[in-house]
């Protein structure tokens, strides 16, 4: 895919990553519009492209009394809100294929999340909506197997698409990230690496996921030094109170030294 066919992006002259990054789930509107000020503020000065990502709401969670949303048209309509303030593109997650025309009346890329990336008829519900897709690759997925889901965009003559590794399931309550993914996956499609989630630890007996937040550096240098084409984090002000992910979420106020040292990392590579 092209990044100047997704509305409002900027700094695509940059040679940079480029960027989603905002917290896992809309939890109301002012936090949304602070979270989304900041990373503005930062990716403007980087000259990142930037797109603003929000779910508007979380249909996978383990325990059905976890938070799941605020209302799909409030959250919807936040997203909307915040891509007119900043004047940035946004993305947001769909669960069913009703979620993708609905969805993409107010965000720029539908996200198909891993666990449903091979739900044929969610894929072709949202690449018919001609919005942007992105295909989150599943825990349980080869970086092969993704050139059949990049397939069925393709087939229903959308070319805006782009995968999204979130880490490989490494026994029952951790992820790995298989770097050599990424240039297999280059081959099909634009490639983004999902740091965040990829920290995960899941199917903890709570039923809360836990996370690696101290990786995430680590995590984010090693991808943009195998030549990822983006960067997918999870943000917010106070992780620790979040309603959805806290525990593998960036913390805010690292945001600006991480980019940082990120955009150094992928100018010294842009050498080779």
């Amino acid at each position: 895919m092209n990044l100047q066919d997704i509305p409002k992006i900027k700094h695509l002259d940059s040679n940079n990553f480029f960027l989603l990054a905002g917290p896992c789930a809309i939890e109301g509107e002012e936090m949304a519009l602070k979270i989304a000020e900041r990373l503005v503020e930062v990716t403007s000065k980087l000259q990142i492209p930037y797109v603003f990502k929000g779910s508007f709401k979380k249909a996978n969670r383990s325990r059905i009394d976890s938070f799941s949303g605020i209302g799909d048209e409030k959250a919807l309509k936040i997203l909307r809100k915040v891509s007119e303030t900043f004047d940035v593109p946004t993305v947001t997650d769909i669960h069913t294929n009703e979620d993708a025309a609905m969805a993409a009346e107010y965000v720029d890329v539908l996200q198909i999340p891993a666990f449903l990336v091979r739900q044929t008829d969610l894929v072709v519900a949202a690449a018919n909506t001609g919005k942007t897709v992105n295909l989150k690759k599943g825990q349980f997925m080869s970086p092969e197997s993704m050139k059949h889901a990049v397939q069925k965009v393709l087939d229903c003559n959308n070319q805006k698409v782009m995968v999204t590794d979130r880490g490989t399931m490494f026994g029952y309550q951790d992820m790995i990230v298989d770097y050599r993914g990424i240039p297999t996956m280059q081959q099909y499609a634009t490639t983004v690496l999902d740091v965040t989630h990829s920290l995960q630890q899941p199917n903890q007996t709570a039923g809360v996921t836990g996370g690696r937040p101290d990786m995430i550096e680590t995590i984010a240098k090693a991808g943009i030094a195998v030549g990822v084409d983006g960067i997918f984090i999870e943000t917010h002000f106070d992780p620790a109170n979040a309603k959805s992910d806290g525990a593998n979420m960036l913390d805010l106020k690292y945001f600006e030294g991480l980019m940082t040292k990120l955009v150094a990392i992928r100018k010294t590579v842009n050498n080779f």
